[in-house]
């Protein structure tokens, strides 16, 4: 599959303390499974001077969503902290995007971040595909960006959620696996070179 796009930015949604882990308030067992595939598409964005954000939602203490979902990640907890395993590496360039919202770009500066640093396309990975991720990625349409979710580096609850949200983002964007991204970013990039 050829790239759209001409500057990346791999995108990694709430793998936090809140959503991965045995003690996480709202668990996603799946998410767990997905942990090394992450790691390993921001080792070889970093390797490939590929932008890296980590959104990180972070609630105040009386949020509205607690309305319909139990209290989790609220700012300044260890539920709202990064894992360890994929914590941002600011030497490395990486930026944090904060939210309240399921959309990283909902009342956030994710859109004029990726417009300062002539960002077109989002790769998304992370929790949970059928909330978070598909909000984002729709909202990322809405704001003119090309769109590619990693299949196996998103997760929800059950393989039922995650198929869902992986065919409605499929509507609009593109749905590859880790190692297909990988494999295409290589021959796009170095052929960007070549150009140059």
């Amino acid at each position: 599959m050829e790239l759209k796009g001409k500057k990346h930015c791999v995108v990694i949604i709430d793998m936090l303390n809140d959503f991965i882990g045995e003690n996480a308030a709202l668990r996603c067992e799946n998410g767990e499974k997905i942990v090394p595939k992450i790691r390993e598409l921001i080792d070889f964005a970093h390797d490939q001077n590929i932008q890296v954000v980590h959104v990180q939602e972070a609630h105040r203490k009386n949020d509205r969503d607690f309305r319909v979902r139990p209290v989790h990640a609220v700012k300044g907890t260890w539920g709202s902290q990064f894992i360890p395993e994929l914590l941002p590496e600011e030497d490395k360039g990486d930026y944090v995007v904060q939210k309240r919202r399921h959309s990283a770009f909902s009342y956030t500066d994710f859109d004029l971040f990726l417009r300062e640093e002539e960002i077109d396309t989002v790769v998304l990975t992370g929790v949970w595909t059928n909330v978070c991720v598909r909000s984002t990625a729709s909202d990322a349409l809405y704001h003119g960006y090309h769109i590619i979710c990693i299949s196996d580096g998103t997760a929800s609850q059950d393989d039922d959620m995650h198929r869902s949200g992986l065919r409605d983002i499929d509507i609009f964007g593109d749905i590859m696996t880790t190692e297909e991204y990988k494999e295409a970013a290589k021959l796009k990039f170095s052929q960007d070179q070549q150009v140059v």
